[in-house]
């Protein structure tokens, strides 16, 4: 409801308080603050990006407030999911969310949705509200978020983060650009890793999510220029922005129902594929490999695949550094090759993963080995709870 009835919205005097900076702007004033109160918004996600997006948007006067999202809160949240705090871990993140915005302001209606975004209920959830926000880590559900908002013609406010970069635009806009413009196909399934693998700089989703609520504001009064058309691109290293322009492709498929995203981003393929490697390869829980370092067997040798920042972090013993990138650029290989001098291979990395797609390249090596099932998360989890998590 982008064009409300404003005769119908009163503001209490409460609100002439809270909010009178904006009322004093006249680019807001008392119309644009009742646009504020009549809007509905809904957040998928509170997440990086969803966390500071929703303070902003509660604190805006926003009226009503949807989030999707089924996580609990982590301690590894709250380095940049700056809604949550520390009392609420391992309590829902979306009930985290309602009491800190309830805290900001009273006056937000906030509707809660505990369940994964999928094609079965996406319409359902986004019907009701006037705009959708993009949170979301993963391109399964960005697809999914941007097909229903075209299928439903609401707006996409998106935004994305990965180590010190950022991006953030408007999708599906009075007539600009979809998700779909941008990225036309997925990318290989692991091909562009998550924040819980390569990190992210705790400060960049602050930046981002509030442009994010910048945008969701600035379409509900109806001010200034959009993000529709322009994808801004912004390096925190650098501080700097730059804009790259977007345009609706003439010939892309039209998005006609909402299908199997999983599917269409080759994620069970990629799984299937994935087990098949692992099933080739033989793999010992922790407690074997703690077992043999406790014999005091020196017929192996233990590799660990993760990066040199990840092993300053915490090592398992006895372990020797052969990042998974100096493996898949070969010079690993002979690393691997020298240190062998005929003992037998085990690897680890995190959590499984790294280790066995390394084992798997050096198998076409000629090199076979053992992983480590559960890698250093689960040898802190299970054997020493003072190697550090993280």
């Amino acid at each position: 409801m982008l064009n409300p009835n404003l005769d119908e919205i009163q503001l209490t005097k409460d609100e002439y308080e809270r909010y009178s900076r904006h009322l004093i702007l006249p680019e807001v004033s008392l119309e644009g603050q009742k646009r504020l109160k009549a809007a509905s918004v809904l957040c998928i996600g509170t997440g990086g990006l969803g966390a500071p997006l929703l303070l902003y948007l509660a604190a805006a006067g926003i009226g009503r407030i949807g989030i999707v999202d089924f996580d609990v809160v982590d301690h590894s949240n709250l380095q940049r999911q700056v809604i949550h705090g520390t009392s609420w871990v391992g309590k829902p993140k979306i009930e985290s969310a309602k009491n800190r915005i309830l805290e900001i302001n009273p006056n937000c209606q906030v509707d809660l949705y505990e369940t994964r975004l999928s094609s079965e209920n996406a319409l359902d959830i986004v019907a009701p509200y006037d705009i959708v926000v993009d949170g979301t880590d993963n391109f399964p559900t960005r697809y999914l978020v941007n097909d229903a908002c075209v299928l439903l013609n609401k707006p996409n406010v998106y935004g994305s983060i990965y180590r010190f970069e950022g991006q953030a635009t408007v999708f599906n806009y009075e007539g600009g650009p979809n998700y779909r413009d941008l990225y036309p196909e997925p990318p290989p399934p692991g091909l562009v890793p998550s924040c819980a693998e390569g990190g992210v700089l705790g400060i960049l989703p602050g930046i981002i999510g509030v442009i994010q609520a910048t945008e969701t504001v600035k379409i509900i009064l109806g001010k200034g220029t959009t993000l529709s058309g322009r994808l801004l691109l912004y390096n925190a290293l650098e501080m700097k922005f730059r804009e790259l322009k977007l345009r609706p492709n003439p010939v892309r498929p039209v998005i006609e129902k909402l299908v199997d995203y999983e599917e269409f981003c080759g994620i069970p393929q990629a799984k299937a594929a994935e087990a098949q490697q692992q099933a080739e390869i033989p793999e010992m829980t922790v407690q074997d490999l703690k077992q043999l370092l406790d014999s005091g067997a020196d017929d192996f040798v233990l590799i660990d695949v993760r990066n040199p920042n990840e092993y300053e972090i915490a090592q398992i013993p006895g372990a020797i550094l052969v990042p998974l990138p100096d493996i898949e650029s070969g010079e690993g290989v002979i690393k691997v090759k020298e240190a062998l001098n005929g003992h037998r291979l085990i690897a680890h990395c995190k959590m499984g993963g790294r280790s066995a797609k390394a084992l798997g390249i050096l198998k076409q090596a000629g090199i076979t080995g053992t992983n480590v099932k559960g890698g250093i998360q689960a040898w802190s989890r299970e054997i020493d709870p003072s190697v550090p998590e993280y």
